[in-house]
């Protein structure tokens, strides 16, 4: 128990030691490491409507500036209480509820396995075993129950702390424990078969892939000068490496090629071209056709072609095509809303 209590702690306590003293970058919203877009890259795949809560926030900055200090200030405190054993079993309590936030943002990432969920779901584990056994001796808790012998006798103290058991019968504390079971074994389980299934279902790569990317596209619309305009949201893949759009098309009926954009015209693109929806993670021009991170959403202009196998008005369909060879294509004029692609990824969010 003092193993787990301390490492549990010490998990926590780094993840806010990071960002105030080792890391402060991540608090600092100039920054590339800048918090706000680790949140971007989990919104395609979070559980539970916390897409809607990440897409709201990062729409409304002082909202997010705010609630990223007092998580970070929140793990800090919470693994310092649970390294010391103060308070254990409200530390404890707390830090379950860190796991189930963060599995239910992050669970589904990881390139070759699902890392942030196995962090989580061991986490969620162990703040439950802190939860029922408490501090032990070598605790703060222990050390007030020693000073202040009437605390022993007070219920909120044993339910709070951790040195003494709880004030439960037997068969109170065994049907309790069952119930932190079942809690923790379907949220774990659960979480887990659905984003790989392995459970009562072959292995899957999830509904949203964490290793490749997919470009969500809508509102395409043709423009009278030959070019086009739409909606582009990286709604899938891994936020270790960016995408990089090499070719666009714009095609007839048919699938014949109209207009063609390669990766030198769409890295020439204007800056202005690019209506982001967020101010974060980007869509725009690099270096091998357009580029961007994951969870990025924007309104993009591609300005005429120079040369065109027929007027626009006889183009049906635009594909995009990325430095992988995929290709994602839209018909003109499907008016979607703006990230409404994926099943977990509709938002009302504004263009900042």
């Amino acid at each position: 128990m003092l193993s787990t209590r301390i490492i549990q702690g010490f998990i926590y306590w780094g993840g806010g030691s990071r960002r105030f003293i080792y890391a402060p970058s991540k608090l600092n919203p100039d920054a590339p490491t800048w918090m706000a877009n680790k949140f971007q890259t989990a919104m395609p795949g979070a559980l539970f409507g916390t897409n809607h809560l990440i897409s709201f926030m990062l729409h409304h900055f002082w909202l997010l500036y705010v609630g990223v200090i007092l998580f970070s200030a929140a793990e800090l405190v919470v693994g310092a209480m649970l390294m010391a054993g103060a308070l254990t079993r409200v530390s404890a309590l707390v830090s379950m509820g860190f796991s189930v936030l963060l599995m239910a943002m992050f669970g589904w990432q990881g390139a070759t396995c699902i890392d942030e969920w196995t962090t989580a779901a061991c986490n969620l584990a162990m703040g439950a075993t802190l939860l029922l056994g408490g501090s032990g001796a070598w605790s703060i808790d222990n050390v007030l129950a020693r000073r202040r012998p009437a605390l022993a006798t007070k219920p909120w103290f044993r339910w709070m702390a951790g040195s003494l058991p709880l004030p439960l019968g037997d068969i109170g504390f065994r049907d309790l424990a069952f119930a932190v079971l079942g809690f923790v074994l379907v949220f774990d389980i659960g979480t887990y078969s659905y984003y790989r299934g392995s459970v009562v279902t072959p292995f899957h790569g999830g509904p949203i892939s964490p290793t490749k990317h997919h470009l969500a596209l809508s509102d395409a619309t043709p423009l009278p000068d030959g070019g086009v305009r739409f909606h582009v949201y990286l709604d899938a893949g891994t936020p270790e490496a960016p995408v990089h759009v090499v070719a666009a098309d714009l095609l007839a009926a048919d699938k014949q090629t109209i207009a063609h954009w390669d990766a030198a015209a769409l890295s020439a693109l204007p800056k202005t071209a690019f209506a982001n929806d967020y101010a974060y993670n980007k869509f725009a021009p690099g270096p091998f056709g357009i580029r961007a991170p994951m969870g990025a959403a924007a309104t993009v202009t591609l300005t005429p072609p120079h040369a065109a196998a027929s007027g626009p008005g006889s183009a049906r369909f635009l594909r995009l095509t990325d430095v992988d060879g995929r290709s994602f294509s839209v018909a003109l004029g499907e008016g979607s809303a703006a990230l409404a692609l994926s099943p977990r990824a509709s938002f009302a969010g504004v263009p900042l």
